[in-house]
């Protein structure tokens, strides 16, 4: 029998400790590398490269947020904080001994081809590493890069940053604050700056679905799981959108633009406390921006304000700097992926992490894991290359059709995406069995 591949892992975040697991699992040695100097991510508070602010809560609840094989604390809250999440996958790793496999202060700068394996270039403390491997999984994270807004006409005289840079609340006290964004951070930040700022502006260019963290007195995604694994994502739609228009209303009740899209079809943005603040006045919602002049900034109402400080809530690029760009392609959000794992055209190339869910990520990341653990064991084999790049053709089309060019390539239903990783497992065991 051939000896497993030996395989580095990009990365020592969620993904990449998931992956270590499900390869020391299935007995395929393995070391990932990463620039920080503790595993966990993005969710070290402080860590280089995070984003987390001290106010981070999880947006999705505890059960269906925790690793299948390592539970979250049954007395913990339903929306745990950075804190206890960090902790959480330092327990990981201590648990299932992964420490010992992962190269901490490493920065990966070059990955390329080496015959039939790879050559991994990364500098650490002591200089630079050159190892060569079998297989190489990215599981480097994709919320790293800030992605700036295009410049606005005028001239802004008022500070600005990125929600990357966003630590506390402090940042905010005694400013006129305009944040600007959609999305889970822009929700927790204007509502952190309701409280401190002397003034909290929330635009909007587009109006999206603010889903309240509790729906009939249970946290709001595991309903949304529980018709998931009954009704198709259409019906599910209509059911979900119902009940939330009847419970908290539509976003125009509250001062927001209507969303262009029907809940389910655009990434849910999750807060308990944002509605409320609006309600008191306490957040002025705003349209998109038309112009800036020193510091004022004009809406596309028409509607003039002075600001002091601009938060761009603006999301992040997707990039995979250390990869030839002939293996990216249009560039790693674009990049088709059999089951968003595997590269088509590179045997031995995977990715754990590179997409986008309407639900929790570390369960489909474990998923995503031990398929690729399977795979590298020798114990799960793929489709022939084109029903793989037919695959790929399908998922786009139906994921297109359901999030427009929103990143179609990432996007993955939460529960339909579980159920089809495990499906695809047992599948591919099979097909392997049979190649025997």
């Amino acid at each position: 029998m051939a000896a497993p591949p030996r395989v580095a892992v990009v990365g020592a975040g969620a993904a990449g400790l998931a992956t270590l697991k499900a390869l020391a699992d299935a007995d395929v040695p393995a070391v990932a590398y990463d620039s920080a100097d503790t595993p966990g991510g993005l969710w070290v508070y402080g860590a280089p490269g995070s984003p987390a602010y001290r106010t981070l809560h999880l947006n999705t609840s505890r059960g269906r947020t925790e690793f299948a094989d390592h539970p979250m604390p049954a007395d913990w809250p339903d929306y745990p904080d950075h804190t206890r999440v960090a902790g959480y996958l330092d327990d990981y790793a201590d648990r299932f001994g992964l420490r010992d496999h992962v190269r901490l202060g490493h920065t990966v700068e070059r990955v390329t081809r080496a015959g039939d394996g790879w050559r991994v270039r990364a500098v650490g403390p002591d200089g630079p590493v050159e190892v060569d491997v079998e297989a190489v999984v990215v599981a480097n994270g994709h919320n790293r890069t800030p992605r700036r807004p295009e410049p606005y006409p005028g001239e802004c005289a008022a500070a600005q940053m990125h929600s990357h840079d966003y630590r506390g609340p402090e940042q905010l006290a005694g400013r006129r604050v305009l944040v600007v964004g959609g999305g889970n951070s822009a929700m927790d930040i204007a509502v952190d700056a309701s409280y401190t700022a002397d003034r909290t502006l929330l635009s909007l260019r587009r109006g999206v679905w603010v889903v309240p963290k509790y729906l009939l007195g249970r946290p709001s995604d595991t309903l949304n799981g529980a018709l998931a694994r009954r009704l198709p994502w259409r019906l599910r739609q209509r059911i979900s959108q119902t009940m939330l228009t009847a419970t908290v209303g539509p976003p125009a009740r509250y001062g927001l633009p209507a969303p262009a899209h029907g809940f389910l079809q655009d990434h849910p943005t999750l807060s308990d406390a944002l509605l409320s603040r609006l309600t008191h006045g306490d957040i002025h919602p705003r349209p998109g921006i038309a112009a800036f002049a020193g510091d004022r900034v004009e809406f596309t109402d028409g509607r003039v304000d002075e600001v002091d400080l601009v938060v761009w809530c603006t999301g992040y690029r997707v990039e995979v700097p250390f990869l030839d760009a002939d293996l990216l392609g249009d560039g790693a959000e674009r990049l088709p992926l059999y089951r968003h794992v595997f590269h088509l055209d590179a045997p031995g190339l995977a990715f754990v992490g590179l997409m986008q869910s309407t639900g929790a990520a570390f369960p489909l990341l474990e998923a995503q894991a031990r398929l690729v653990a399977a795979r590298l064991a020798g114990t799960w084999a793929p489709p022939e290359p084109a029903r793989q790049a037919a695959a790929c053709r399908a998922e786009l089309r139906a994921a297109t059709a359901r999030w427009g060019q929103r990143r179609p390539h990432m996007r993955v239903d939460f529960d339909v995406y579980l159920t089809e990783l495990r499906r695809e497992l047992a599948a591919g065991r099979r097909r392997a069995g049979a190649a025997r």
